[in-house]
Order: structure tokens, then C-alpha cells, then sequence
């Protein structure tokens, strides 16, 4: 893929963040989610690829727009596409930090097709790179990480989603000495802060989201992290569900390179509400402001984005809430 495709994508975060922005602290999950949908796909219209949603926002049944199997772009290369149009649902609703515009693109046949069920996951960033198991106790992994980045477990900080089915990982984390920062919704976010300095978080770990953790793992592959998850179906239906997508041996332990092959890899996030690394979309007289960051695997590079919009201006409509 050229690199010049980098800001095409930011452009089609950047357009289901701002339309979603409006619902921000409204209470409407649902209507959020279903403006960033209508925007990003119709921003995908004007970029040169030919791709298919892969990870999307259900089945052709389930959703109009971003389903599985949904062809999107204006004609290209053949890719491979993910996206979580609105990461963080409740947070939008309620006004709370963390909610992103996020795709993840490659190849085609470069992403997993992850069906929808919870995947134990774990997340640490370059230096730890090789260091970690997702088989391993967390004390393991948090001594494993602390002797990489040569510090004390009490000088790192462990982000886990705050749910009852975490109590002993939240305990064990405590126990061996580490701080825990307990996030209400969304592990994607999460995910590219532990490879980035400076964010304040050195490892993710929990259970979440199947689809969210190969989006996740593009983020994570891109800035030269590591990333290793597990699929944890709850009954045979979705035991099936993961084989009739190629998944055979549902207790593998997914590396990052079976989450994302290849090194054909792009990452794009725009924020909606104010997060660690990204400010969320402010708005004013005729236009808005985003900050979006975009990744490839291929060169390493890694850019921010921090975009004026002039809504008169604009390919693609914003609608107020």
C-alpha cells in the first residue's frame, strides 16, 4: 500500500469522529455509534482501495453499514479492513474520557478474522517485546516487565477493564505491588499507550473483546510492541462461529503476528472525548478541531495529526445532534 493512503485514512477517522462528537454527554449510545458509522463509511467512498470489512459492526443482518463482508473504498488495492467506528459507546453517552474513531487496515488476508466473543489478551510495549505470556501468572508478567523496562512492579502502572471476572487479576496485580488504573470501557486505547513513553501505562491485560484486540494488535505491531491473546467462547455456538472463520484450535495462543500478518499495516484513531494521548474534538463557529495518529508497520512511522475542519468546506455532511 503507498504511503500516501496514511491521511486518507486519518480523514475517514477523522470524519466518524467529528460527526459522533455531537452526542457526546447526551445519553444516545446508540445514535453515536450509528453517526460515526454513517460518516466513516461514507468516507471510505473516496479512498483508492478495495477493501472488505473483515471486523465491523456485525453481520450484513445486524447493521446497513460496516457489516462483515462489506465491500467499502473507490477502487484500488485489495485490503483487508477493521474498524470500530465509535470505540467507547458509554463513554460518549456519559462525557467520559476515552472514546476513538479507529480502523486498522492490511492486506487482504492480513487480519484475523476474530468473531465476536471475549479474548483473553495481554499488551507491553518495545522494550517488552518477547519478554511476557499470556500463560503466565500476572506476578510473572509484571516481573518479566519491570526487569525490561529495569524498574521496581511499584513503579509500573497496569491498565485492566474495571469488570467482576477481573477481581483476581485486579488482586494478584495488587498483591505483587503494582499500580492499577481500572478503565470503564474500550482496550484499544489502552493498547497503544503501553508502547508509547510517556502515557504512563506499561502493561494491558484482561479479557475484552475479540474483534478490538486485532485492531488493538495492529496498533501495537506497528509501534513494535507485543501483543498475545486467547479466545474465550462461552458455548458451542460461538465454538463454531470461530471455526466456520478459520479458527480450528480455539485454545491457541494468538500471537502478534497471527492477529496481523504481514507487513502491509495501517493504524488510524482519531479521539472523540479527551484521552491520554489524543485530545477529543472541540468544536467552534463553522468547524472543528480533531487529533488523530496514524501508523504504519512497514516504515515504523508514526505521525500525529492535529487537523482545523471548515464544515462548509468539508466532502462529507455533519449532522448536529
Amino acid at each position: 500500500m503507498d504511503r500516501e493512503l496514511a491521511l486518507e485514512f486519518v480523514r475517514v477517522t477523522e470524519a466518524a469522529a467529528i460527526a459522533s462528537g455531537r452526542w457526546m454527554g447526551k445519553g444516545e449510545k446508540n445514535l453515536a455509534d450509528q453517526a460515526a458509522v454513517d460518516a466513516m463509511r461514507a468516507a471510505f467512498d473516496s479512498v483508492n482501495i478495495n477493501g472488505k470489512v473483515v471486523i465491523g459492526e456485525g453481520e450484513m443482518d445486524e447493521a446497513p453499514m460496516l457489516y462483515i463482508g462489506e465491500d467499502v473504498g473507490g477502487g484500488g488495492l485489495d485490503v483487508d479492513i477493521a474498524v470500530d467506528p465509535l470505540e467507547g459507546t458509554n463513554l460518549i453517552a456519559k462525557g467520559l474520557p476515552g472514546a476513538i474513531a479507529v480502523l486498522a487496515i492490511a492486506s487482504r488476508g492480513g487480519l484475523l478474522h476474530a468473531p465476536d466473543m471475549y479474548m483473553d489478551k495481554i499488551a507491553v510495549g518495545p522494550k517488552c517485546a518477547g519478554k511476557v505470556s499470556i500463560k503466565a501468572s500476572v506476578t510473572e508478567n509484571l516481573k518479566a516487565v519491570a526487569t525490561a523496562l529495569e524498574r521496581k512492579i511499584e513503579d509500573l502502572t497496569v491498565v485492566i477493564l474495571d469488570r467482576p471476572r477481573h477481581a483476581d487479576i485486579i488482586a494478584e496485580a495488587r498483591s505483587a505491588g503494582a499500580r492499577i488504573k481500572l478503565i470503564t470501557d474500550g482496550d484499544v486505547s489502552p493498547a497503544v499507550n503501553v508502547c508509547i513513553e510517556g502515557t504512563g501505562v506499561h502493561m494491558m491485560i484482561g479479557m475484552g473483546g475479540a474483534p478490538e484486540g486485532v485492531i488493538a494488535a495492529a496498533a501495537v505491531k506497528c509501534l513494535g510492541g507485543d501483543m498475545q491473546g486467547i479466545l474465550r467462547p462461552e458455548n458451542e455456538q460461538e465454538i463454531a462461529r470461530a471455526k466456520t472463520m478459520g479458527i480450528m484450535d480455539i485454545n491457541k495462543v494468538l500471537t502478534i503476528d497471527d492477529l496481523v500478518k504481514g507487513e502491509d499495516v495501517f493504524f488510524a484513531a482519531t479521539a472523540i472525548t479527551q484521552g491520554d494521548l489524543l485530545n477529543g474534538v472541540r468544536y467552534f463557529g463553522g468547524g472543528a478541531r480533531t487529533h488523530s495518529i496514524v501508523m504504519r508497520y512497514k516504515t515504523g512511522t508514526v505521525r500525529f495529526v492535529d487537523a482545523i475542519h471548515k464544515f462548509d468546506r468539508k466532502p462529507f455532511s455533519i449532522k448536529r445532534a
